[in-house]
């Protein structure tokens, strides 16, 4: 009998790979670092504005890469339609974002 680890294909057992807790505590303390990293920005008083947003958008834009890849698994065979459904509510609201501001600041 095959397992939840284990399938037979053509009398072979095969296992399945498995994410260790290695990798996910790797990615946790990454997450964990990059929110230091924006805190530690927006709490230094000194810091150009305008630099303190672009670092934060980056640190936001990577710890959305690492939560969609290693906590909801997205980056595993068979979550295509899960992407092409997230991919096409990014661009729906892109697009709000973008007519809203462009409606707003229109002379």
């Amino acid at each position: 009998m095959a397992t939840d680890q284990q399938s037979r294909v053509n009398g072979v057992k095969h296992r399945h790979r498995t994410e260790g807790l290695q990798r996910h505590i790797v990615v946790f303390v990454f997450s964990i670092v990059l929110t230091l990293i924006a805190f530690a920005a927006v709490a230094a008083g000194g810091v150009n504005p305008t630099f303190t947003i672009v670092l934060l958008l980056i640190m936001a834009v990577l710890q959305v890469f690492l939560q969609m890849g290693f906590w909801m698994h997205l980056k595993d065979k068979g979550h295509l339609l899960p992407i092409i459904f997230m991919l096409g509510g990014f661009f729906i609201a892109g697009t709000c974002i973008v007519m809203a501001l462009y409606w707003v600041w229109w002379d």
